[in-house]
């Protein structure tokens, strides 16, 4: 069914009578003062276009009005002009299921991937890996699977263009960003990550297809050669359809290795070995963002692009002031599961402005399916809420947050307003006031509250729910 490329927003306007100074519309005619009645009127708005930068490893301290240690001052000032989610979080933080539950609105177990692809090399068909450590043993999917629903599908229906850039981590040839409703794509490959941020960036049997080999050489570095190809995709777009860019980074996540111009700023700064490197990355994709926004500017579309910043997980370095990261044991702690999201919705959102309530990242979904139709998302297999109300300065009804990743002993969690509880696989459990104990040391459990029997009883059940069993 086509739909149309515009959408009608009506304004209720006071009939009123602006007098003032008229342009000469022709050489040969004076300027004049003319009466403008403005009245009740239907006004036609072009859908808006949308840009997502998805930025990996990205951690929620790792930017400049957080920490001075980081230089963002392209996201500092983003920061001034969109809404800041201070508590954003992603339902299982790592590479390929906080790519599953971004593209299709759901939670990854539910598709039966705790953990990130990781093939076997004697058999790249397996639709699942077992992870050596993990305590229980609990398979996890290598693909997503072709007959899911992802925004892009969507947003293809809605008479949008979908563009990916960059890493993907959701299958391999076949099972690509075209596969799953992206018109085109620049820098897929197999990998979660480069060996190098120099060329050449990927092994060969990273990189099939050899998305790379044409175009860039020997110096060149990776974040600046997918900036490229968003920026001639924004400057060169003549299709009358509004677009989409998806732009997922593979920085920062590692091998941690700074672009050298910036490496050698922050040295000489003082810092030191890996972490000078990943500030350097942190500063490269800010300069990123930077070009983005101004290949809109230029293009003359600013005025009418969302643009959604998001990471998909906590940093593998320091998270202070919270707890837990990307390592060590603890990714379900703040420093793991929240993470950066700032939105500029032109006209909608209010500059310089912040929420506080917690949201996932299973919520985009929604969110552009609303952004892109005008109307509200009737999509019943998603596990999101539309973030719409809160880009218009409302709130969301109350409701409870999972998450769920099986690397080790620490596997589950769950979230009710500022209450977070922890769940092991050995039986223990913590419990946190995560607003007024943001770093998560004050452990509650055991202090008689309410609250830890409500949140074991609703992750038991929403477990029973949404986690797969698996049969031998």
């Amino acid at each position: 069914m086509k739909r149309a490329n515009i959408y009608k927003n009506t304004l209720l306007l006071a009939t009123v009578t602006i007098t003032g100074l008229v342009f000469t519309s022709c050489k040969n005619k004076p300027s004049q003062t003319v009466e403008v009645t403005v009245k009740e009127e239907v006004i036609k708005t072009e859908k808006p276009n949308i840009v997502l930068l998805f930025v990996d490893d990205y951690g929620w301290s790792d930017i400049g009005y957080r920490n001075q240690t980081f230089t963002t001052p392209n996201l500092d000032k983003f920061k001034k002009e969109s809404l800041d989610f201070t508590r954003a979080y992603i339902p299982t933080p790592t590479c390929s299921p906080s790519r599953l539950s971004l593209l299709t609105g759901k939670e990854a177990i539910r598709l039966g991937m705790p953990r990130h692809i990781s093939l076997d090399k004697n058999n790249p068909d397996a639709e699942y890996n077992l992870w050596p450590t993990d305590p229980v043993q609990m398979p996890s999917r290598n693909y997503l699977p072709l007959k899911e629903v992802t925004y892009a599908e969507r947003l293809q229906e809605l008479g949008y263009y979908n563009m990916f850039i960059g890493k993907w981590h959701l299958g391999h040839p076949g099972r690509y960003p075209k596969d799953q409703g992206f018109d085109a794509e620049y820098g897929t490959t197999n990998s979660g990550h480069p060996k190098s941020y120099y060329y050449p960036f990927f092994k060969p049997q990273d990189d099939p297809r050899g998305f790379l080999k044409s175009g860039v050489k020997k110096g060149d570095y990776l974040t600046d050669v997918l900036t490229d190809g968003a920026v001639n995709f924004i400057k060169d777009y003549d299709n009358k359809k509004p677009f989409m860019l998806s732009f997922w980074y593979y920085s920062v996540h590692g091998p941690s290795i700074g672009r050298k111009d910036l490496l050698k700023k922050f040295q000489d700064a003082g810092l030191e070995g890996k972490y000078a490197h990943h500030a350097a990355m942190v500063e490269a994709m800010d300069e990123s963002v930077g070009r983005v926004r101004k290949a809109l500017e230029e293009k003359g579309i600013a005025d009418n692009t969302v643009i959604i910043v998001l990471s998909d997980q906590g940093g593998a370095y320091t998270n202070a002031p919270l707890s837990g990261g990307k390592k060590g044991g603890n990714t379900l702690g703040e420093g793991g599961a929240r993470v950066p999201l700032l939105i500029n919705y032109p006209g909608v959102t209010k500059a310089n402005t912040e929420t506080n309530v917690p949201v996932q990242s299973i919520d985009i979904y929604p969110t552009l399916i609303e952004i892109a139709s005008g109307k509200k998302c009737e999509d019943n297999q998603i596990n999101g809420v539309s973030l719409l109300p809160v880009l218009k300065g409302k709130t969301l009804e109350k409701r409870n947050l999972y998450f769920f990743r099986s690397y080790e002993d620490q596997y589950a969690a769950v979230m009710a307003g500022d209450f977070k509880l922890i769940k092991y696989h050995s039986g223990t459990y913590h419990l946190f006031n995560v607003a007024e104990d943001i770093s998560e040391q004050d452990d509650l459990i055991g202090k008689g509250l309410q609250i830890e029997e409500e949140l074991k009883n609703d992750l038991a059940n929403w477990e029973k729910e949404a986690v797969p069993v698996y049969t031998k």
